[in-house]
């Protein structure tokens, strides 16, 4: 059976917006999944690499002296030892808890199940769910501090590790001035 060019062309244009339906009711349905999953690329591409802390104090009148400059994105972004173990986090101090993913949680030697995931967070990105636990230790530069708590993402949902204020509370100084981060215990 031959179809006219008319037909062809009206079968073409429904299938245009058929295609086109589709794409809509998937971003509706997907709508959280698609803005996280940007969120994290664009996190990816704003954040600069990870520094290690620029000074550290050997003065006996300031112990446990940490500073950070921030990135030029204006993170302030270093690597953690989380349980003696090296974990790259961003201090954020909008944070409620240190928040690990679950891939660096797993690195960090804390495991956690399915079972586990009994809390819910509100996150830029909305509601999650997240798996309180408690860190034997957090350290960055000659900072430790021990027990503390800590809250591990379900599997794909955090991008970066969040140093926050379950540890920066407990510290006797946190300070910004000058594009610097001053951490003090």
């Amino acid at each position: 059976m031959r179809l006219s060019s008319g037909v062809r062309n009206a079968l073409t244009e429904l299938g245009k917006w058929l295609v086109v339906a589709c794409a809509v009711i998937a971003t509706v349905i997907w709508f959280d999944e698609l803005r996280a999953g940007i969120s994290q690329g664009l996190e990816l591409y704003v954040t600069d690499r990870v520094a290690p802390p620029i000074s550290e104090s050997d003065d006996a009148d300031s112990p446990g002296k940490v500073e950070l400059r921030a990135s030029r994105g204006g993170h302030f972004l270093t690597t953690a030892a989380i349980n003696g173990r090296p974990v790259e986090v961003l201090v954020d101090t909008g944070a409620s808890f240190v928040a690990l993913s679950f891939e660096d949680a797993e690195r960090a030697g804390v495991y956690v199940r399915p079972a586990d995931f009994t809390a819910r967070v509100q996150t830029a990105n909305g509601i999650a769910k997240v798996a309180p636990v408690t860190l034997d230790s957090v350290s960055i530069g000659d900072i430790t501090l021990y027990d503390v708590r800590a809250v591990v993402s379900e599997p794909g949902r955090l991008g970066t590790s969040l140093l926050g204020m379950t540890f920066i509370g407990r510290l006797g100084r946190a300070e910004m001035r000058d594009g610097m981060l001053i951490l003090q215990e």
